[in-house]
């Protein structure tokens, strides 16, 4: 996730993100932005008039456009596509990256959820809407694999919720063993929605 190319707002909402997914909200300060992002620290309120709570709305935003992007290049990747290996491939992301750089990192969503939801309005609604922008692209990627659409939304709620306590517990232990234990508990249960056998 290079950030050439991209101008200077683009460069902050990227980096707010990442920082976010370091240390969380509180953490995250409108100056670490600008320097992470090599941007003029004067440009922080041409770009985001609302401040601090603006440009962490949209790195949450960013974040969940990403994560449903990410579902379709997962998907196109599989030699053979079923619900379980996409599920294993969201999972490895992590697993590499725990295993590759540390523990440090976790999801921008959930850390602006967990410090923001009892708090800020619009913050926690802005979550909401990434989770959602995550979701549908899942859910659909599930039907098209042929779970039925009634259970297509249910699944993809259940792996993204799984996935999230599975980092969050990785980073707790420092270990993966949470993230891959639902990858294998979850795989039999989701080739089963879609009539695939395990």
């Amino acid at each position: 996730m290079a950030t050439s190319g991209r101008g200077p707002r683009e460069r902050m909402v990227f980096s707010a993100a990442q920082l976010l997914r370091r240390g969380g909200v509180a953490a995250t300060g409108m100056r670490e932005v600008a320097v992470h992002a090599a941007a003029p620290r004067g440009s922080l309120q041409h770009y985001f008039p609302g401040g601090k709570e603006q440009l962490v709305n949209e790195a949450v935003g960013w974040a969940g456009r990403y994560a449903g992007k990410r579902v379709a290049r997962l998907l196109a990747a599989l030699p053979e596509p079923t619900p379980s290996a996409l599920f294993a491939e969201m999972v490895r992301q992590w697993t590499d990256e725990y295993e590759t750089a540390g523990f440090a990192g976790g999801c921008p969503l959930a850390a602006a959820t967990v410090d923001c939801a009892g708090t800020t309005a619009s913050t926690r609604e802005a979550t909401a809407a990434a989770f959602a922008a995550w979701t549908a692209p899942l859910a659909a990627a599930l039907t098209g694999m042929g779970v039925p659409g009634g259970r297509s939304d249910a699944l993809a709620t259940l792996m993204i919720s799984s996935l999230e306590g599975a980092i969050i517990m990785a980073r707790a232990e420092q270990d993966v063993r949470a993230l891959t234990t639902v990858s294998r508990e979850l795989g039999p249960l989701l080739d089963a929605a879609a009539g695939k056998a395990g």
